[in-house]
């Protein structure tokens, strides 16, 4: 008997032009590119130019997916938008990008959940394809996060950077395996609200008038991302009835390269099946997993048939996985 699964069938991404290297940074603040190399991996990031806001990277990063998947934005019935950082409080980023499409049709709504936004957005796609409510969607994560930073703190300062990613996602039949399915095998989300204080932004619409500025506590937030990451990753195999050794590819968020390894090594994945981009990209949030996603299917890494794991975790705290065939 056949299932209906969320079958990813196009990737695009897209960086601002402007790069901010490690040296850049440290002729502005008390740090260096061996510092900041050694505790993140980090070596460069992109940053948006000023007019240059989150729905364009995200309009642009979904022009390149529809382009990949050989369809336009009239094929398109749903785009959901995962972002901390939208132009405006209101209304909805994804509104704003199904404008710059061209799209006068459809449903477009936005996700927050921090880092972790795009396998939230993934989730509730998968959900709502599956219901058969729609056909085809783009799965956006977009975020403008340098303009969150405090550029006089060089804990948080060197670590992110801006850019988008998505994915077109279509509804198709499947056999109903997972041994051979392609699309969403399995989603895994969870959230805990007393860890606010170590991940957050000390403003907001509601409550100071003011977007605010990015604090962290990272020793604690590192340990608590591994765990969960590391837990969630083998609890959305064990749902999907798949183990470590079936996997080819983990496309993780691209918080800190020590992260990506420690939580690897709890697995035990090889290092050589991680996809890093963190390196070049920083931590762009929510965009980080579909931008390093694109980066690997262009690249020829990630092949049809691959099984894929993808991981996120972020403020608030949330985190999630997904397993994916290819």
């Amino acid at each position: 008997m056949s299932v209906r699964r969320s079958v990813i069938i196009g990737t695009g991404s897209y960086l601002p032009q402007q790069v901010l290297t490690n040296a850049d940074l440290a002729a502005r603040i008390d740090t260096s590119d061996e510092w900041i190399q050694e505790r993140t991996g980090i070596r460069r990031r992109h940053i948006a130019a000023a007019g240059e806001f989150t729905s364009d990277l995200g309009a642009e990063a979904a022009r390149r997916a529809l382009a990949a998947a050989g369809l336009t934005p009239n094929d398109i019935d749903l785009i959901v938008v995962a972002t901390a950082t939208p132009d405006q409080t209101f209304p909805a980023v994804a509104t704003v990008i199904q404008h710059k499409l061209g799209m006068l049709h459809g449903v477009a709504f936005d996700v927050a959940a921090v880092c972790s936004g795009f396998l939230y957005a993934l989730t509730v796609t998968d959900s709502l394809l599956q219901s058969g409510a729609h056909n085809r969607a783009l799965v956006i994560g977009a975020e403008t996060f340098s303009r969150l930073l405090d550029w006089e703190d060089r804990t948080t300062a060197v670590l992110f950077g801006d850019g988008a990613g998505a994915i077109v996602m279509e509804a198709q039949a499947q056999p109903g395996s997972t041994a051979s399915d392609r699309g969403v095998l399995a989603c895994r989300l969870h959230s805990d609200g007393r860890y606010n204080d170590l991940l957050h932004v000390d403003g907001g619409p509601g409550s100071t008038g003011t977007t605010g500025k990015l604090r962290m506590k990272g020793k604690e937030v590192f340990r608590h991302a591994v765990t969960n990451l590391s837990s969630v990753m083998g609890e959305v195999l064990e749902v999907a009835s798949l183990t470590p050794a079936d996997v080819a590819w983990v496309v993780p968020h691209q918080a800190n390269l020590r992260i990506l390894e420690a939580t690897a090594k709890k697995l035990n994945l090889a290092p050589e099946r991680v996809v890093v981009t963190v390196d070049s990209h920083a931590n762009t949030s929510a965009a980080s997993v579909p931008l390093a996603l694109d980066v690997a299917v262009r690249d020829g890494r990630i092949q049809r048939g691959d099984l894929l794991l993808l991981e996120a975790m972020g403020g608030g705290f949330t985190w999630g996985a997904a397993a994916v065939r290819w």
